[in-house]
């Protein structure tokens, strides 16, 4: 019988042709292909929680190797901090190459400040001990005529003391914050309720009511933390009023993003955004006003600010001026150092969020792009509702650290620019490549052959996945022959900045890939290499050029987030857990915590 079948014969005259034969086991290994992906599908998820170790490469680097390469970071950080101490203590920061101080954010000793979580985290019990008669006995005042920025003074100062209290518990800590607090709070008074740019602790006020983005509504970490810390509500007030008016802002022309006209998660609006999904977070997940506002932020970055280079395919971020004349606002293709921190809160979301499952949490993604709030900019959320958004953000996440990471691979110094320019193609958003990708998959024997070549992503979109770096020869940079990178440099200086790092730090502790690790580890290797002087570490004029031209700045960040971020990723203990710290903007670990029955009916919160 079967042999009279058709098909019977047609297999017998394949046989006897070798093209036929070829061509009937590769579709006989497609169809296999086919059938383990569709019946074990774990098998190509790189997220599946029953066997994502499949895909997770070992790290094949000893553990003693890590403990030496962390003993190596805290010996940065020693080197830097007590050529800070030496040359610059009490004072602001230090003039790494020429060995002297500025007074840059008040003049109270803000590295000290900055510096303190690092110390604890690292052990460091005689630094500690050396800087607490200065916190003690800092006054926080100004001459007449200068103001305390008070962005600043809250992510750096504010934030050092209560992440300092945090991990230590010692009283004199929390005292000198709730001071601080109240020396600053001359600046809220203002219709609004959002805090001006500057205030002088006599009273005296400066700025604008509307200023930059960031610096008026990325306080609620820290106020927060203050309130629960103090038990005070008018802590918590401060933070509220920020949150209600965010939530009640007229956000119809930019699907759900912050400001109006410019929107960016780089310098001047970034932390405003990190600090709607950790607001929700550090409230052990209660504020769902903050997280309706992160998702619908995240939903317009994905859908309208992240785009692919046209060779290489790396994928970045941009910022976009809406313009009157047209339904889409236009990219500047820049890209920001600064913007290199949105992978890993994006990875954050991914890993801490029920993003495969917002149902769960009675949130539905198109009704929050309603068309009839956000008009054309709610399409977005329509093109994103077939998707696993889960899988969608730790895409993107993947991605854009990968191209935050190839800024430095492709540097001869092997560190990174402030800003590149990215050449375009056409306006295509990254968002309107996805179709074929819905809900993580993708044609499934082409998912197969990805997942053997190692990019790390089942049936990825463009933009995923590892890519070879591209270092220019000294000539091709001089006559500017180079084409193979996709972008130029815009700002070639290197600031010491924490962004990618963090980033780094997030995928690896997320996803346990040893390649973010390792790349932390590189990364390193290129500040030491580069960036160290007698007394401290230094700023780079050009990433471009070797021997590398140095300049004459070591901000306190380099010591609060730059070196701890690198020292956590290299220990195998982890002193902050993810699901019971949040970091606020300048790297301070604050505690997750809930509100109780009593603290909620004292503060009004309902």
């Amino acid at each position: 019988m079967y042999r009279s079948h058709p098909l019977a014969a047609s297999l017998r005259s394949i046989r006897h042709r070798p093209y036929s034969r070829c061509l009937l086991y590769g579709c006989l290994v497609l169809f296999s292909v086919y059938l383990l992906y569709n019946f074990t599908p774990s098998l190509f998820d790189p997220y599946s929680s029953d066997l994502a170790e499949v895909y997770v490469p070992a790290d094949n680097t000893p553990a003693e190797i890590w403990a030496e390469r962390a003993k190596s970071v805290k010996l940065a950080f020693l080197h830097g901090y007590h050529g800070y101490e030496r040359y610059a203590q009490p004072h602001d920061e230090i003039y790494p190459m020429s060995n002297n101080y500025r007074d840059n954010f008040n003049g109270w000793g803000v590295t000290m400040y900055d510096s303190l979580d690092t110390m604890l985290l690292m052990g460091l019990e005689d630094e500690y001990n050396r800087a607490i008669p200065f916190i003690e006995k800092t006054e926080f005042s100004l001459p007449e005529d200068k103001y305390a920025p008070f962005f600043e003074t809250v992510i750096r100062y504010l934030g050092g003391l209560l992440s300092a209290y945090a991990l230590r518990k010692d009283e004199l800590l929390l005292r000198r914050a709730d001071e601080l607090a109240e020396k600053l709070d001359y600046v809220f008074q203002t219709p609004s309720g959002f805090p001006l740019f500057g205030v002088n602790p006599n009273g005296n006020v400066v700025g604008p009511e509307i200023g930059i983005l960031a610096e008026m509504a990325s306080l609620q970490l820290e106020y927060t933390t203050l309130a629960k810390f103090t038990g005070k509500k008018r802590w918590w007030d401060r933070a509220n009023t920020v949150m209600q008016a965010l939530e009640k802002a007229n956000l119809h022309k930019t699907g759900g993003m912050f400001p109006y006209a410019h929107l960016s998660v780089g310098a001047q609006a970034d932390s405003t955004h990190e600090y709607l999904l950790k607001q929700y977070l550090l409230t052990a997940k209660t504020d769902k006003a903050s997280l309706i506002m992160y998702l619908r932020a995240t939903t317009h970055i994905i859908t309208n600010l992240l785009f692919l280079s046209p060779k290489r395919h790396l994928l970045y971020v941009t910022d976009t001026v809406l313009s009157t004349e047209e339904h889409r606002a236009r990219p500047s293709h820049i890209f920001e150092h600064l913007s290199c921190f949105l992978p890993g809160l994006l990875a954050l979301g991914a890993h801490t969020l029920p993003l495969d499952d917002l149902a769960s949490l009675g949130i539905n993604l198109e009704d929050l792009g309603n068309e009839s709030i956000f008009g054309y900019a709610g399409k977005g959320y329509k093109l994103l509702a077939g998707y696993n958004l889960k899988t969608l953000h730790m895409w993107a996440a993947e991605g854009l650290a990968q191209t935050c990471w190839l800024s430095y691979a492709d540097m001869p110094t092997g560190l990174g620019p402030d800003e590149m320019l990215v050449y375009a193609q056409g306006d295509t958003r990254w968002g309107e490549t996805l179709d074929g990708f819905k809900d993580g998959g993708g044609y499934p024997w082409m998912d197969a052959i990805t997942k053997w070549k190692g990019s790390g992503a089942r049936g990825a979109p463009p933009g995923v996945g590892d890519k070879t770096p591209v270092i220019y020869t000294e000539t091709e940079r001089l006559r500017g022959s180079g084409r193979a990178r996709d972008y130029t440099i815009k700002k070639p200086g290197y600031l010491l900045r924490p962004e990618t790092l963090e980033s780094l730090y997030l995928l690896w502790r997320i996803t346990g890939n040893s390649k973010w690790r390792d790349r932390g580890w590189k990364i390193f290797e290129s500040i030491e290499r580069h960036t160290k002087t007698s007394t401290g570490y230094a700023s780079l004029k050009s990433v471009e050029v070797l021997p590398a031209v140095k300049d004459d700045d070591m901000p306190s960040y380099f010591l609060a987030e730059t070196l701890k971020y690198l020292y956590l990723m290299f220990i195998d203990r982890d002193p902050i857990p993810l699901d019971q710290w949040v970091f606020n903007t300048e790297a301070h670990p604050l505690p997750i915590f809930e509100w109780t029955q009593a603290e909620k009916d004292a503060f009004h919160i309902y």
